[in-house]
Formats: C-alpha cells, structure tokens, sequence
C-alpha cells in the first residue's frame, strides 16, 4: 500500500521564520484596513480570532466561521463592508510578504521523488488563514496546490493542529487511506505531539535526531535526510495505531468534520448517487450512522455507566437503508441529526474518568471486551464509512 505523507509547510518546506512573519503579516493587514479601523482594535480582534479558532473543538463550524463570529463583532463593522478591503489584501498585498521568505533547497527535489514513487501528499498546514494565503505561501516554496491531493485552509477545516482530531479530518478527508502514514513537520507543539496522539509515525525536521528503533520514538532530522530514512525503513512499521482513548476520540471528533467537509456543496444528484446497486449513497451512508449512533452507540455507552460488567448487545444495522427507506431521506438534514448525535456521544463520553476506559464487558460478537475496545469499535465503524463515502464520491 501507498504512503500517506502529511507534510507540514511553514518552516518545513518553506523557511518561513514565523516569529518574524507573523508581526510583518500582521502589520501589513492593519495597515491596509486602517481607513475602516484603528490597528490598535483590529490587532485586539484578530488575535481574539486567532486563539478562537486554535481553541476550537466544535466539529460543525469551520475555522473561518468560528474566527468570524468572533472577528467581526469585535470590530463593530459588517463583514461584507470590510471583506473587499481584506480579499484586496491577499491579492495584492500579501504577495509582497514572499522577501521574508525562502525556499528550502531539500523541498522540491523530495516532493518529485515522493510523487515518483506513487505516495499520496497532503498539506498539512495549520489551517488558520485563507486559502489565497496558504496557496501564496506554497507558491513561494515553489509548488502549484493543484499538486497535492489535499491543503488544509480555515475555510473547509474545523481544527487547529493543536488537536489530535486535525490529523484525523485530514486522513478522513484523504477517505481514510489504509496503510502507512508519516506526519513530517517542524514543530513539536503543533505537528509532532498532536499527530502522534492520534497514533501516527513522525519525522521531526531539524529536531533532534531521535532513535531509529520504531515510529512510537520518533524519528527526526534534516529535510534532506528525509528521503534516505524512508528508504531504509520498512513501510509498514508506519502503520497507524489507533487503540488508545486519544486517538479513539480525535476520530469520534474528525468525523462528523470530515463529512460537512466531503459534503460541503454537492448537488442533490452527489447525495443520492449509488455507484453500483449494492452501494449505498451519500444520504444512506449518513441515515445509518445517524441512527447507529442514536440506537447503538448511545445504548452501548450507557450499559457501561449503569451495570458492572455489562453484556454489549449488538443489532444488525445492515437491513435499517431499505427498512427504513434511507434513500428519500433528506442528506443535508440527515448530516445535521448525525453531528447532534455524535455531540451526545462525546458528552457521554466526556463523563466516564480514564481508569473507566478499562471497564470490562462481553461483546454479542466479539466475547470479553472493555470500555476503550467497544469505543474502538465505533472510530472503525466511522472510518469504514468515510471510506465508502469518499469512494462514492469520487465515482460521480
């Protein structure tokens, strides 16, 4: 199987020196807007939004609606008043912040092989600005977004990096590749720690070099080194895990992300589309997650809150798409039931200590069991399904 390569941009593929562009971007933005608002108060409300955005864990909002609710109110100024001023900015401004940058002689020549070599690519950039900027600043490191199977931005992404579940929307919207997967980044705080949680193997660029033993360790060095290291390591020591409580919740989180994103304006022909007769669609995928979390899920939940050592029913769902007539039900508003849905079952979740994670219990269909294992169960029920939605779509 192919390798998933998330890579990083800002100082990984890029020299981007952030404590010194981050001011200069700043700056530049308060000074193009200074005719609608004193930079002193636009300063107040963009870091306000920044660390907004950062701090978010609501599933249903991207970033750019969580940084708006926030940015715009502060101000005081509608946003359709401002946002000619601030799309005059990306197009023409931002450009000149390039100087304060340079490209990372490593990047391109690494970026061809890994393409040679038939490895899918994402941009796993923090996605707390633009898309204009984010796409100028992979220009400038010298490559066209067109490039890359996915580039994360504020406007279609739901998580900082900070979170675990960043990197599963990012897999998820990747329609969950199986195989191995390497997070290769700069910073410790925001690529390497997060992304590990999760359960993913690391390359830590111009970190420390760290044992060469197994992904759990980290590996790390110069961006030239990368390529040398993946061809001496076996592939499938970068095989995900996801069995610890971690990475089991930064999937319950990502999924209902990576679903709004997949979704995110498809026609009515997207939704009800069933590639063969044996597949379901895009509504019918959704009708039964929704309702396997509603029935399921949350009954199989509360069994371990209420009894010692519980017998975990579990029903087969299979027949519920034509029982129920899944395929005439509305997708939009079927996506909307499932995120409510998912929101009970992480504060269901949110209620149980981690000791309680060991609880044990009998599975109807897989024998003894725990609490982490059953829960386990339903991260690889929903990535299944991303799969097959990310598979249905793509044939349309």
């Amino acid at each position: 199987m192919a390798l998933t390569l998330l890579l990083d941009l800002d100082d990984t593929l890029l020299n981007t020196n952030l404590d010194s562009f981050v001011p200069a971007y700043f700056q530049a933005l308060a000074t193009e807007l200074t005719p609608h608002i004193a930079p002193e108060k636009m300063f107040r409300a963009l870091i306000s939004g920044m660390r907004q955005m950062s701090e978010s864990e609501d599933f249903s909002l991207t970033l750019e609606a969580v940084f708006n609710a926030d940015f715009f109110p502060r101000l005081n100024i509608p946003r359709e008043k401002l946002e000619p001023a601030i799309e005059k900015f990306y197009d023409h401004i931002f450009p000149s912040l390039s100087n304060l940058t340079s490209q990372r002689p490593a990047a391109k020549p690494f970026i061809e092989w890994a393409f040679a070599k038939g490895y899918r690519i994402a941009i796993a950039t923090d996605p707390l600005l633009p898309r204009k900027a984010t796409y100028h600043r992979l220009r400038w490191a010298g490559f066209e977004p067109e490039q890359f199977e996915l580039v994360s931005t504020f406007d279609h992404f739901h998580f900082s990096k900070t979170h675990p579940a960043y990197f599963a929307e990012v897999l998820g919207r990747m329609g969950w590749p199986d195989g191995p997967v390497l997070m290769v980044g700069n910073d410790m705080q925001r690529d390497i720690l997060p992304a590990q949680m999760l359960g993913l193997a690391t390359y830590h660029v111009d970190g420390e070099s760290a044992s060469r033993s197994g992904p759990d360790a980290g590996a790390g060095g110069k961006l030239q080194n990368l390529r040398p290291w993946l061809e001496s390591t076996n592939l499938a020591s970068l095989t995900p895990s996801f069995k610890s409580v971690d990475s089991v919740l930064g999937i319950l989180s990502a999924t209902p992300a990576a679903l709004n994103g997949l979704s995110q304006g498809i026609d009515s022909f997207a939704w009800t589309h069933e590639p063969t007769p044996h597949d379901w669609s895009l509504t019918e995928l959704i009708c039964h997650m929704r309702d396997t979390e509603r029935e399921i899920h949350h009954m199989q939940i509360r069994l371990f809150k209420e009894q010692g050592e519980p017998f975990i029913p579990r029903p087969d769902t299979g027949v519920w798409a034509s029982q129920r007539d899944y395929l005439h039900e509305n997708g939009v508003a079927a996506l909307k039931e499932f995120n409510d849905a998912r929101r009970e079952t992480l504060a269901l979740l949110n209620k149980f200590d981690r000791d309680d994670w060991n609880h044990k219990a009998r599975h109807a269909i897989f024998g003894p069991t725990n609490f982490l294992e059953v829960i386990g169960f339903i991260a690889d029920h929903d990535r299944m399904h991303i799969q097959q939605a990310w598979s249905t779509l793509k044939k349309i």
